[in-house]
C-alpha cells in the first residue's frame, strides 16, 4: 500500500502530461490542415504562416511528452537525484522554439508591409479562425491550469504557446474583417502577434532557466525552516550557507548549523539527525546539515 501511495503522484503527473500532449497534437494537426487549406485557396501568406505556427504547437507537445517520459524515470547510478530536470529542459526548448516562431512572424510582417501586400480572405477563413481561437484558448486554459496544479513548467509553457496561437488567430481575424479597407492592417497585426510571442517566450525561458541554474530559497521557505529550529531550542540565526537544488519533484537542501563548541560530537550528531528527519517529514525535502562549532 505504501508503495502505491508514493508512486501515485508521479503517475498522475505523467498521465496529465501525456494526455495534454496527445490532445494538443491531435487538435493542432487538424487546425493546421484547415488553416493551410484556407491559406492555399485564398492565396493568403498570413494564413499559411499562421498554419505553420499552429503546427509548431504539435512539435512542442511532442517535446512535452518526451520531457515527462524522461523526468519520470527512476534515479540510477549516473543520476542519483532522478531525471526531474528534463522537464525544465523541455520548457527551455519550447520557449526557444516560440521565440523562433515570433522572429519568423516579425520578418514576414516586415516583408508584407514593405511590399504593400493587403490581405485577401473569404468567409471560409473567418469560420476556420473563429474555431481556432476558441479551441486554442480552451487548450491554453487547460494546460496552464493543470500545469500549475501539478507544478509542471513544461505544461504551463505549452499552454502559453497555445495562447499565443489563439491571440495570433484573433489578430488575423481582425485583419480579415477590416483588411479590405486598410491594406496595412495585416502587417501591423503581424507585428503585434510577434511581440506577444516574444513576451511569452521570455517568460517561459525566465521561469525555466532559474531553477535549472539554481535559485535561492524564497522567504517563506526560509521562515518555515527557521521555525523548525525553535523546536530543538536552536536560535533562528544559527543557520547559514543555505542552498536548494530542485530536481523536478525531488528537492535537496544543504546548510550549515552553528552549535556550541563544548557540545560532544555524539550530541551534535543527534541534533542534526533529528532535525534532518523533521525537515524531511514536514517540508518534503532531503536535507544535509554541516555542523559549525561556535
Amino acid at each position: 500500500m505504501r508503495k502505491d501511495k508514493r508512486s501515485r503522484k508521479p503517475r498522475t503527473k505523467k498521465f496529465y502530461g501525456y494526455f495534454e500532449g496527445t490532445l494538443s497534437i491531435f487538435v493542432n494537426t487538424v487546425l493546421f490542415g484547415l488553416k493551410y487549406w484556407a491559406g492555399f485557396t485564398t492565396g493568403s501568406i498570413a494564413i499559411v504562416a499562421d498554419a505553420w505556427h499552429t503546427l509548431s504547437d504539435s512539435l512542442t507537445s511532442i517535446i512535452v511528452i518526451v520531457g515527462f517520459k524522461i523526468s519520470s524515470t527512476r534515479p540510477d547510478k549516473k543520476h542519483p537525484f532522478g531525471h526531474g530536470r528534463a522537464e525544465l529542459i523541455s520548457s527551455i526548448i519550447i520557449g526557444s522554439l516560440l521565440a523562433i516562431v515570433g522572429f519568423n512572424f516579425f520578418g514576414e510582417s516586415i516583408q508584407r508591409f514593405r511590399g504593400h501586400q493587403p490581405a485577401s480572405f473569404n468567409n471560409l477563413a473567418i469560420i476556420i479562425f473563429a474555431i481556432s481561437i476558441v479551441l486554442k484558448e480552451v487548450l491554453a486554459q487547460y494546460s496552464i491550469r493543470i500545469g500549475k496544479k501539478i507544478d509542471s513548467r513544461s505544461l504551463v509553457a505549452d499552454g502559453w504557446h497555445h495562447r499565443s496561437d489563439s491571440i495570433a488567430s484573433f489578430l488575423i481575424l481582425i485583419g480579415i474583417l477590416i483588411g479590405r479597407y486598410i491594406w496595412w492592417v495585416d502587417s501591423v497585426m503581424g507585428f503585434a502577434v510577434s511581440i506577444l510571442i516574444f513576451y511569452a517566450a521570455f517568460n517561459i525561458l525566465k521561469g525555466s532557466t532559474g531553477p535549472l541554474l539554481g535559485e535561492e530559497p524564497d522567504d517563506e521557505f526560509k521562515s518555515a525552516l527557521k521555525n523548525l529550529l525553535t523546536e530543538f531550542k536552536i536560535k533562528k540565526d544559527s543557520i547559514h550557507h543555505l542552498h536548494m537544488h530542485k530536481y523536478g519533484e525531488h528537492t535537496e537542501i544543504t546548510f550549515h548549523l552553528q552549535l556550541p563548541h563544548p557540545m560532544s560530537l555524539l550530541d551534535a550528531h543527534a541534533i542534526a539527525d533529528n532535525l534532518e528527519n523533521t525537515i524531511r517529514e514536514k517540508m518534503n525535502v532531503e536535507p544535509t546539515i554541516h555542523i559549525d562549532p561556535v
